[in-house]
């Protein structure tokens, strides 16, 4: 006989029928259809089948059962630094990232940050410092700014509720797009219009978009734009004391790198919520 009402039924038991309010309704009559189930509590185990209706009876499908959970969200779409630089927001996972690279000349407390240019007395900081990839303050809007890696001691280079992610906290995202080997595609920004050919996996399906802004070595010396995009960590490397860990990606990769590097060298910073 005809189907004459359809959908799905679901409760916090097993074997849900459409005694049941929580129901939906469908349309009638074969083939595929698609149901919103609404007003699922938190943290809560449900059960759900299908179900058809016509002259003879109900039948019911095959029952599936999940936990609802709310989706990560930021709480808020930009945040701003104390320059007044404005920043998307992008939550991954249960993190929520800048959409973009940092910008910042000053620490939150209003401290300034030096913009240092010559190369030898790059190298031979000890104490925070930034500027413009090859100091061209045209790079400013598209990368942001290159810091060294003494800029995140204290933690308060980020806004007010945010900071420079640990190496822990690197993990914890690359772990979540698929892992060393997989995570670089869904991170680079796409195509190759900054990124050189291929720019391989690019697909930023988690909206991070990373940007190939090369780095500065300690040496002072520009290098890699268009082929790496290099952020620091907040985490000095244990058994160095001269080094930091870092993330990197590569045009020719699909790979999340995890290195070490000099603190003196100058790289990118994204922020990460409390």
């Amino acid at each position: 006989a005809p189907v004459t009402a359809r959908g799905v039924v679901w409760g916090t038991t097993s074997s849900p029928t459409v005694a049941l309010s929580t129901k939906t309704t469908d349309g009638t009559g074969t083939g595929t259809f698609t149901s919103m189930l609404a007003s699922l509590n938190d943290n809560t185990t449900y059960y759900v089948r299908a179900y058809a209706t016509n002259s003879v009876g109900i039948a019911y499908g095959n029952e599936v059962s999940f936990t609802a959970s709310t989706p990560f969200s930021c709480g808020t779409s930009t945040v701003s630094d104390i320059d007044g630089n404005s920043y998307t927001t992008v939550s991954i996972g249960t993190q929520c990232w800048m959409g973009v690279n940092l910008k910042t000349s000053k620490y939150r407390n209003g401290g300034s940050i030096p913009n240092v240019t010559d190369n030898t007395t790059w190298s031979n900081l000890s104490t925070g410092a930034w500027s413009y990839y090859n100091n061209d303050a045209s790079n400013n809007g598209i990368y942001g700014k290159v810091y060294n890696w003494y800029t995140t001691l204290g933690d308060t280079i980020c806004p007010l509720g945010w900071g420079v992610p640990t190496h822990f906290e690197w993990d914890i995202i690359v772990n979540h797009l698929g892992g060393v080997s997989n995570a670089g595609g869904p991170m680079k920004q796409t195509g190759t219009t900054l990124w050189t050919t291929p720019n391989t996996g690019a697909t930023n399906t988690s909206g991070f978009t990373a940007l190939p802004g090369g780095l500065r070595y300690e040496t002072g010396i520009f290098s890699f734009i268009n082929d790496f995009s290099h952020f620091w960590s907040a985490t000095a490397k244990s058994d160095d004391p001269v080094k930091a860990w870092d993330r990197s990606m590569y045009s020719q990769a699909n790979s999340v790198f995890g290195n070490n590097n000099n603190k003196p060298a100058g790289m990118y910073i994204r922020c990460l919520k409390d």
